[in-house]
């Protein structure tokens, strides 16, 4: 009985439905409220706030959106800058880094993204690390 009922569970998945990343990520609307909500979060963290110091928010929110929106397979073309440019000299260290994840994980939470989803986002986005984190 068990194992039927892991097998139905699955069967509800998204992804087995046939739903793209960027599908169950609720598309670009989707993408970009959370992407809202975790910049909303980053403006209130002491820990990585100065790194937006002087920056428009505005376009950061375009970019970001524009980023994961093309990394999940969705019609978006990412317009800005290499990660390694676009981070050069700002010191993110690896807590920096983690601590915009958190507030990634937050976001999508607060979104109803199932944690699947959020792992599959987090895995396309893990290999920009090396490219951000300079300490």
């Amino acid at each position: 009985m068990r194992r039927l009922s892991i097998v139905f569970l699955l069967l509800l998945s998204p992804m087995v439905m046939g739903q793209s990343l960027y599908q169950q990520l609720g598309e670009k609307e989707g993408i970009s409220s959370i992407v809202e909500e975790m910049l909303y979060r980053v403006g209130g963290d002491e820990r990585i706030v100065h790194h937006f110091d002087g920056v428009d928010i505005v376009r950061v929110h375009k970019l970001i959106t524009e980023q994961v929106c093309d990394v999940v397979g969705g019609p978006c073309e990412y317009s800005g800058e290499t990660m390694r440019v676009s981070h050069e000299g700002m010191g993110v260290t690896h807590a920096d880094f983690n601590a915009l994840v958190e507030h990634l994980i937050i976001a999508m939470e607060k979104h109803n993204i199932p944690v699947s989803t959020q792992n599959q986002l987090l895995a396309k986005l893990a290999p920009m690390y090396g490219d951000i984190v300079e300490q």
